[in-house]
């Protein structure tokens, strides 16, 4: 088994709560890194053997492009397309920060993570 991630994949959306944050939007870095057998794409060097971090990537850019009250259903929905999507994913975690969040406060960002085994 190996690790593969995606990290710091930026991207702008409008999630929230706030009927303001919808509208405005916000700026939101998201971290994806999910488990799959690497071995086979180690020995071949074929892309058509591993999980393609482009694809990874458009599922964030995708998902994020659909609004959203709570982060967890977010992260919940890049999940699930990751499992459909990619189907030698075992283990996939993904973490959505909203940066400078609107909480009153001086807070660098709120951050939901979910881990997921296939099911």
């Amino acid at each position: 088994m190996g690790i593969i991630k995606v990290e710091n994949i930026r991207v702008y959306a409008h999630h929230g709560c706030l009927e303001e944050e919808t509208i405005i939007g916000s700026n939101y870095r998201v971290d994806v890194s999910v488990q799959a057998c690497l071995a086979k794409s180690a020995k071949t060097d074929a892309l058509a053997d591993t999980v393609d971090y482009v694809t990874l990537n458009a599922i964030v850019v995708e998902e994020m492009n659909t609004p959203s009250k709570l982060l967890e259903t977010v992260v919940q929905r890049i999940i699930n397309r990751i499992f459909n999507a990619c189907l030698d994913v075992e283990w996939a975690s993904v973490s959505v920060s909203k940066l400078n969040p609107p909480i009153g406060g001086d807070v660098e960002k709120v951050t939901v993570v979910l881990e997921q085994n296939r099911v």
